[in-house]
């Protein structure tokens, strides 16, 4: 007797998103297994979760490592491998970055960054981007600007202004002496894969120092080589006050990380987290920064995305309006809504997801081989042509 897994989902817990017909069981790699033990080309990733694919053995190794010696340890205590990835991540992010505050998810990174912010400057308002995305919690939903995200839940948290991406007058206005914190995405991903310009996070950058506001920069997505860089940062040599972080970090285990500018001081009990810091998941994020460092995934990411770009437009695609790309955070924007294409590359046994009505979102592992990438490459040709 089979057991049925989708029922069991929709009977008992709370279904938030709509389910594609597929219950993974098993993955490696790039690939993910049906229980039927069909082969998938995973392009979601996790939503950019798995970027160094799924059951990497060096995360396997330290995870199961970590769980036979020590799986819990709150933060009144001080603890040997929490220790020694808070120093790693440190080392690998941008040197105006001193600290971290380590939590469980990308959103709780965001809440601690919002709260950091009113505390160190003692100024109520933010500034984030039209057609950003900041996470699910109240606060990071009140710094997300698209009303399908936010309507539901209102009155939000208040203080938060929109401007345009990549215009500069429209942020140099908003900004006054009552702004604790610009926040800002260098990619937009659920926006639709949007890369900022230079010269617009250079102002931002200039007006948040030249008016005592910070700048926190939202590395979600972006971190970890995903970019082609190890921090979409580098791609501007950009010294942000904070940096919230999450998804690549942990290889696919859950943590979160705000990390902090050496200025910036918060008193003891006025934020904390139960299980952010746990000894396994600061495990699993040593090996998977280790992992990107020795596997050189930055170039890898950068030399696989201008690969798939070339490749793909290699062929007249008639329903391709343009093609956004930083390293493997790809963004193909199309004449039409891409819910019948998402469809359609499921059918042809490949994940990906959407990023608004009419882009879809590539997030591969950035592991993924040249051959699967051609798999993917030759199914888009034939199906955008």
């Amino acid at each position: 007797m089979t057991t049925d897994y989708k029922q069991l989902e929709h009977e008992y817990g709370v279904v938030l998103a709509p389910k594609r017909d597929l219950v993974a069981v098993r993955g490696r790699g790039a690939l993910l297994y049906a229980e039927s033990g069909e082969e998938y080309i995973d392009c979601v990733g996790g939503i950019g979760v798995a970027s160094l694919g799924h059951a990497h053995p060096k995360i396997v190794e330290a995870v199961q490592q970590q769980a036979a010696t020590l799986i819990t340890c709150p933060h009144i205590l001080y603890n040997d491998v929490r220790s020694k990835m808070l120093k790693k991540l440190v080392e690998v992010t941008p040197h105006s970055l001193t600290r971290a505050f380590l939590c469980n998810s990308g959103a709780e990174a965001v809440e601690a960054a919002l709260k950091f912010a009113r505390l160190h400057t003692k100024r109520p308002n933010f500034v984030t981007a039209m057609r950003g995305f900041h996470g699910r919690t109240m606060g990071a939903v009140s710094a997300t600007f698209t009303k399908k995200y936010r309507e539901s839940f209102e009155p939000l948290i208040p203080g938060f202004s929109y401007v345009p991406l990549n215009k500069i007058e429209k942020l140099e206005a908003v900004i006054d002496d009552s702004t604790a914190a610009v926040m800002l995405e260098l990619v937009q991903g659920e926006g639709g894969v949007n890369p900022i310009q230079a010269d617009y996070i250079g102002a931002a950058r200039k007006l948040c120092s030249e008016r005592g506001a910070l700048l926190i920069i939202d590395e979600i997505q972006t971190g970890f080589c995903r970019t082609g860089k190890f921090f979409a940062c580098e791609h501007f040599d950009l010294q942000p006050d904070m940096m919230t972080l999450a998804k690549g970090l942990g290889g696919g285990v859950p943590i979160g990380a705000t990390m902090i500018s050496a200025d910036i001081n918060i008193d003891l009990g006025l934020h904390g987290s139960t299980f952010g810091g746990n000894p396994l998941a600061c495990a699993a994020a040593l090996a998977a920064m280790e992992a990107y460092a020795s596997e050189n995934l930055a170039q890898r990411a950068n030399e696989m995305g201008s690969y798939f770009e070339s490749r793909l437009m290699a062929k007249p695609l008639s329903q391709v309006r343009t093609v956004r790309r930083l390293g493997l955070m790809i963004g193909i924007e199309i004449k039409h809504k891409v819910q019948d294409i998402l469809a359609q590359l499921l059918q042809r046994h490949i994940i990906a997801l959407p990023a608004g009505p009419n882009v879809i979102r590539l997030l591969p592992p950035l592991v993924i081989e040249k051959a699967q990438l051609d798999q993917v490459i030759e199914v888009l040709q034939e199906l955008l042509a």
